[in-house]
């Protein structure tokens, strides 16, 4: 049985990593206030974008004069997956979520016979899939010094992602995020980026049909089909953001509650051993007493 002086010193300690715990919630939230804004904010330019490129996709359908980017190289052999988690811990289930379908979906690409390729952005995913994936890493993105991510981090992902394509590294390129949905929610997410896959639209034939695109719509998709990699990477970005700070907080309010549960267990078996001992105290004072 721990003697009182245990007790009362891992009481103390309890209630220390309680109050950092706390601290990081107040963090997380003041954090995820606007990270969620810059996700919500990015979505309808994505969403709109995509809508175009869909139309313009849909135009050009499976003509030879297509984009390679948009037809593919014909093969899907050689499989690219973008794995973007954190930088830090301490954020509950987000990084094992993405590194776990990153996982799922690598053992299934492999069981097909195709050759898999892993390229990570934070080190927490590099982390969790060296150990099974480690011989399949070709690159890792680090940005530990990044305080807010711009375009511009978005975009050198993927000059590397477009170069590497360009030289036939890879047929087709997968990109592994966490979806923000709410601060308790967050949709660990696979979305193939090339070749570009777009959503059928329902009126998308109506659509096509009011345009008339100058120059060709082959040469605009040549142009905005790079971007557009750019773009849902920057988007996956965001919402890797949000949906980090989310779960931190989640996380944190949960080990806060924990550590005050905690607290009180302790309080009572100390409580009780104090009472313990003193019980003992008054029975050998009266012992002695009678004995005199």
């Amino acid at each position: 049985m721990p003697s009182l002086k245990d007790l009362k010193n891992r009481i103390e300690s309890v209630k220390s990593t309680r109050k950092i715990t706390k601290a990081m919630q107040m963090v997380a939230a003041a954090k995820l206030r606007r990270a969620q804004e810059a996700a919500e904010q990015a979505r309808p330019y994505t969403e709109r974008f995509n809508a175009v490129m869909a139309r313009l996709a849909a135009s050009v359908g499976d003509s030879d004069t297509a984009p390679k980017l948009l037809s593919g190289t014909g093969s899907d052999t050689v499989q690219l997956l973008i794995v973007m988690t954190s930088e830090r811990g301490l954020c509950g289930g987000f990084n094992s979520n993405i590194a776990k379908l990153a996982k799922t979906h690598a053992a299934k690409l492999q069981a097909e016979g195709k050759e898999v390729k892993i390229l990570t952005v934070g080190k927490k995913g590099r982390d969790q899939l060296k150990r099974d994936y480690g011989s399949l890493f070709i690159d890792h993105v680090d940005l530990t010094d990044v305080k807010r991510v711009g375009y511009a981090d978005a975009q050198s992902i993927a000059k590397d992602v477009l170069a590497r394509f360009d030289a036939g590294e890879f047929d087709v390129a997968t990109l592994f995020y966490s979806k923000f949905v709410n601060v308790v929610s967050q949709i660990p997410t696979a979305q193939q980026i090339i070749p570009a896959t777009f959503e059928d639209e329902e009126e998308g034939d109506e659509a096509s049909t009011l345009f008339d695109y100058e120059p060709s719509e082959e040469a605009i998709l040549a142009d905005l089909l790079p971007r557009g990699v750019a773009t849902q990477i920057f988007a996956g970005l965001l919402e890797n953001g949000a949906s980090e700070q989310g779960a931190r907080m989640s996380a944190m309010d949960n080990a806060t509650r924990n550590a005050g549960e905690m607290i009180d267990q302790l309080t009572i078996e100390f409580n009780r051993s104090r009472q313990a001992v003193i019980t003992n105290e008054l029975i050998e004072i009266i012992s002695g007493a009678e004995a005199l």
